[in-house]
């Protein structure tokens, strides 16, 4: 495009503007009154539908990562069961172990281990690779146990080596990296891949207390949304009143405004407090806040309503 031609299409855009602007002072006070009137209501029910997601899609949110913490807890438990299971294993191959095996402690600590891993499985929030560290760790189980019963049915002048190899499929440290000397994961015993999987499910856990409704910035962002709309529409209803009706914009408007903005912050405020301490019966789902959040924004609606009223029944033209 040439100067010239930048210079012919400036004006143009600046008379559009104009234009636009001039239409728009132009539009009679009562529909700009209708206007704000809607959007006033909008945003209630923005509100509400808000609302209705953090109570519904939140709270399933806790509920997984409560499930998560859970699984947490029963691989902590696990880890001590393996290391239950090492000091029987090596009190049985002290002098025992050809008479009685590898003894009631460790097998009760083997199959807890079993069990505690299982009741983990649902509670996976590592995705495919938490799946499948569940499945190796059984594995290491399943290995261990062969190898403590190989070791029992061994005779006496290779028993030392099976049960070597037994206590390190449950015990082993992890193989530390030659460069940095930090511990390789998926190296190690038993007990070293148990350590792996709550690391893993920590880093799971972390990320769902981080993530859609559960994430501050976005929780309280899109709680706060319709909050600022309904003030920059509630400033520009008190200018329309003050300019061209000369009335000021009274109590109703104000009080819907703090209406919804109490429904908005308790909701968001119930939901980080349910977060942080991860409720099993989260109170911004509970049916008495749900009824009353409700009704609150539907007194809200009511009161702006009445706000517009007596200003929108001094004109009774029909609409264009």
């Amino acid at each position: 495009m040439s100067a010239e031609d930048s210079r012919s299409a400036a004006p143009t855009a600046r008379s559009r503007t104009v234009e636009a602007w001039r239409k728009l002072r132009g539009v009679h006070p009562t529909r700009v009154l209708r206007w704000l009137r809607t959007g006033m209501l909008t945003m209630v029910c923005a509100t509400a539908v808000v609302h209705l997601l953090v109570a519904v899609d939140g709270g399933q949110e806790i509920t997984s990562a409560r499930r998560t913490n859970a699984a947490i807890n029963d691989i902590r438990t696990a880890i001590g069961a393996a290391e239950e299971a090492g000091r029987a294993l090596d009190e049985a191959a002290s002098g025992q172990l050809e008479l009685i095996g590898a003894g009631t402690d460790f097998a009760n600590a083997t199959a807890r281990i079993g069990t505690l891993v299982t009741a983990a499985a649902p509670g996976n929030a590592a995705g495919a690779a938490g799946r499948t560290q569940i499945q190796f760790v059984q594995g290491q189980l399943t290995t261990v146990l062969e190898l403590t019963g190989a070791a029992v049915r061994d005779q006496r002048h290779s028993r030392q080596s099976s049960v070597d190899g037994a206590v390190g499929a449950l015990a082993a440290s992890h193989l530390p990296d030659p460069d940095t000397g930090r511990p390789i994961p998926g190296t190690g015993g038993l007990r070293a891949s148990l350590e792996d999987l709550e690391k893993m499910q920590i880093n799971g856990l972390a990320r769902q207390r981080d993530a859609n409704w559960l994430d501050p910035v976005q929780l309280w962002g899109l709680a706060m949304a319709p909050l600022v709309v309904m003030l920059a529409l509630g400033l520009a209803t008190a200018w329309v009143l003050a300019c061209h009706f000369h009335r000021h914009i009274g109590r109703r408007l104000p009080g819907a405004f703090a209406v919804t903005a109490a429904v908005a912050v308790v909701s968001a405020a119930l939901t980080t407090w349910d977060e942080g301490r991860l409720s099993a019966h989260p109170a911004v789902g509970h049916p008495v806040t749900m009824t009353v959040a409700l009704l609150a924004l539907v007194v809200a609606g009511v009161l702006n309503h009445l706000a517009y009223r007596p200003r929108l029944a001094e004109y009774r033209f029909p609409r264009p």
